[in-house]
């Protein structure tokens, strides 16, 4: 019990977990050539958590009861990486859906308690599993030609039950601990089985995870300086008739409360996703910058024209962020949480943006960003003096200093990592019409029209 180290995590990782990558299994996922260096980050995250502690306990663990806490772990937990924002946010999502079911559900409740102390005191990291199959989209789950395209129960006995199905798009899902997995939406009478919540240990048998990732191939790190370092893989989540016990079960056919995990889950995926969206921006301002001075357009009119509109775009979704913290509301046990309004149109308007503010960049940059040579080529005896001479642009500028920043803003935002990075900015927390459908439920709607029908002259009782 107690704070684990990073080595003591790699350590945990040896369990016997069933965790795959293009066609292998992967028996020792430190000594992996790709799948490790992800762990050592999660292994780092460890070690300078420990050193944030208060009172032996993580700050990834624990409710925050005020806004100052709730800012600071946001702060604290986006440091961390990623599998620190995994596991906070699997654990926010438990703490605000026991919250709204306490009336109605309380030994779930109890249940909770008791795996949020548990992981706790075992410091434990967590991936929250909501995405399934789905198989046809157009059809409910009870409906599916294939039963399993939904995670659903397929058995029951006395101490728990069996799940079968696939949960989609888990990041991180093989280097954690836990698997909290919950329903995809809200269901409908006749679709019990598919109404399960409950958390996994990432060996328990029967669950396998195939993995993929957008860490760079054997190529020179220096060419790939942001992807290279930090990158963790995507995990498919296979459900392959895994005994779950009672005590780990948070929802068992209740299908009126199902939503309340998925919507839970979508207030902190999208706070977290807002947190790197506004650090995310500024980046893309920076880049901007530094390579219109450096191809030396940083004074021409569309240029400026485009870079203040990157500028922009990063300040209001800063603004989104502190609102989002500074208007939280409290909730049942005295916690805290994040504005559903400020975090969901924020979001929204990061995830809508995000392409033209990529637009811009790669604009404002021109082709190199993707044909520049590679670092290595700068070194060979006989191109590297004249490639640096060709990249180069005038005095203080030179050609490997060129080079470098096109790599950096190819890594970023054109290739693999980019990609990824613009996928997952629509689809993380859900898509754009999830945070449309929430805002518009929290914002005043019918204060936006009294307003109106006062400036308009008209009284409310003659209005129709």
């Amino acid at each position: 019990m107690g704070l684990m180290t990073g080595d003591q995590y790699k350590a945990s990782l040896d369990d016997g977990r069933a965790t795959f990558f293009e066609g292998e299994r992967v028996d020792d996922l430190p000594g992996h050539p790709i799948l490790g260096i992800a762990v050592d980050r999660v292994a780092d995250g460890y070690d300078w958590l420990a050193g944030q502690a208060v009172d032996g306990v993580s700050p990834v663990m624990g409710v925050p009861t005020s806004v100052e806490e709730l800012r600071s772990k946001v702060e604290v937990v986006h440091h961390a990486g990623m599998m620190a924002h995994v596991t906070y946010t699997s654990l926010m999502t438990l703490a605000t859906a026991a919250g709204r079911i306490a009336d109605v559900a309380p030994a779930y409740v109890e249940r909770i308690q008791a795996f949020v102390d548990d992981a706790t005191a075992r410091d434990l990291r967590i991936t929250q599993c909501i995405t399934d199959a789905k198989g046809d989209r157009s059809r409910p789950p009870a409906k599916q030609d294939d039963p399993d395209a939904y995670v659903h129960v397929v058995d029951r006995t006395a101490d728990g039950v069996v799940l079968r199905g696939a949960k989609l798009h888990i990041t991180g899902a093989s280097l954690g601990h836990e698997l909290l997995t919950i329903p995809t939406k809200s269901m409908k009478a006749g679709e019990e089985e598919y109404s399960i919540a409950c958390v996994v240990p990432v060996n328990a048998p029967g669950v396998k995870i195939v993995n993929t990732t957008y860490a760079p191939r054997g190529h020179d790190p220096r060419d790939f300086p942001i992807s290279g370092a930090d990158h963790y893989p995507e995990g498919f989540v296979l459900f392959d008739d895994v005994f779950v016990p009672n005590g780990r079960i948070f929802l068992d056919g209740e299908t009126t409360l199902a939503g309340t995990f998925a919507h839970c889950l979508g207030l902190w995926e999208r706070l977290g996703g807002l947190a790197a969206m506004a650090d995310g921006a500024d980046l893309l301002v920076g880049f901007a910058q530094l390579v219109a001075e450096a191809n030396g357009l940083a004074g021409e009119g569309h240029i400026r024209e485009k870079i203040s509109e990157m500028i922009i775009h990063a300040t209001v979704i800063r603004a989104c962020l502190e609102a989002a913290l500074s208007h939280a509301e409290a909730g049942v046990f005295g916690a805290v949480f994040p504005s559903e309004l400020y975090t969901n149109a924020g979001k929204y308007t990061g995830a809508a943006n995000y392409n033209l503010m990529l637009r811009h960049l790669h604009d404002i940059s021109g082709g190199a960003v993707v044909t520049a040579p590679s670092m290595s080529d700068l070194e060979n005896d006989e191109t590297g003096g004249l490639l640096r001479k060709y990249m180069g642009t005038r005095r203080g500028v030179d050609g490997e200093y060129r080079t470098r920043l096109f790599h950096a803003i190819r890594d970023f935002s054109a290739d693999a990592y980019g990609g990824w990075s613009q996928v997952t900015n629509i689809q993380a927390g859900g898509g754009l019409y999830a945070q449309r459908i929430v805002t518009r439920k929290h914002y005043d709607l019918e204060g936006a029209k009294r307003s109106a029908l006062r400036l308009a002259g008209i009284t409310e009782t003659d209005a129709p």
